[in-house]
Parts: C-alpha cells; sequence; structure tokens
C-alpha cells in the first residue's frame, strides 16, 4: 500500500540561488580518450552501452572515472589512461561515490552480483 499523502496544501520551493566556493580539478581530454580507445564504450561494471540503447545520440557517451580520487591527489600528477581511469555509466559511477572513501570498482560489482541474485 502506498503511503503517500496528498497535501495539497504544502507548497515546495526552488531556485533560491547560492554562491559556492569550489576547488575543480582539470581533466586531460586526451587521456580520457586514450582511455575509451583501449577500454571502449561500454560500462566495466554493469555493461550498459549508450548506443546500443539510444543509437546515434548516445555515441560516445560514457563517464571516465578515476580509480584514484583525483580530489584527493590534489596536485598536477602524471596519469596512466589505460590502469587510471574506466569507463563507467553515469547510475554505476554514482554508486562508486554514493560514499566517502568512493567504493572499487570491484566492490560495486560484487554488491551488484550479491543484489542480482536475491
Amino acid at each position: 500500500m502506498n503511503n503517500f499523502s496528498n497535501d495539497s496544501n504544502k507548497s515546495y520551493f526552488e531556485g533560491k540561488s547560492k554562491e559556492v566556493l569550489l576547488t575543480q580539478y582539470e581533466r586531460n581530454p586526451a587521456a580520457r580518450k586514450k582511455s575509451l580507445e583501449y577500454h571502449g564504450f561500454s560500462c566495466k561494471i554493469c555493461g550498459f552501452n549508450f548506443e546500443q540503447h539510444f543509437g546515434e545520440v548516445g555515441r560516445g557517451f560514457i563517464h571516465v572515472h578515476h580509480i584514484n580520487p583525483i580530489s584527493t591527489i590534489a596536485q598536477k600528477y602524471q596519469i596512466n589512461p589505460i590502469e587510471d581511469l574506466i569507463p563507467v555509466c553515469p547510475n554505476c559511477h554514482a554508486m562508486i561515490h554514493s560514499k566517502i572513501p568512493a567504493y572499487s570498482i570491484t566492490e560495486i560489482k560484487n554488491i551488484r552480483q550479491i543484489n542480482e541474485k536475491e
């Protein structure tokens, strides 16, 4: 049974602005390209491929995850695109970063396997 209450007198607001100061770390597009040339465009966790599901509009779309979080290094460093970057779909990427420190690729794969069996 759905416990949803239809509170038609309640108002919800969004859109208030606020200023945020943050540090943004640069990504190297050539490293991303090299990683995808090697690994391909399917999620290394769930196998989802945007082009297979969405056709042309999905071609080339995938997130690239840093195995070692770039924010923990917090400085310019040399990256190995094949070993340090891995393609993951946005859903799996969100799950990786759903805790701090982030889940590893192996941990997320194991969580998926356990829950697929249930």
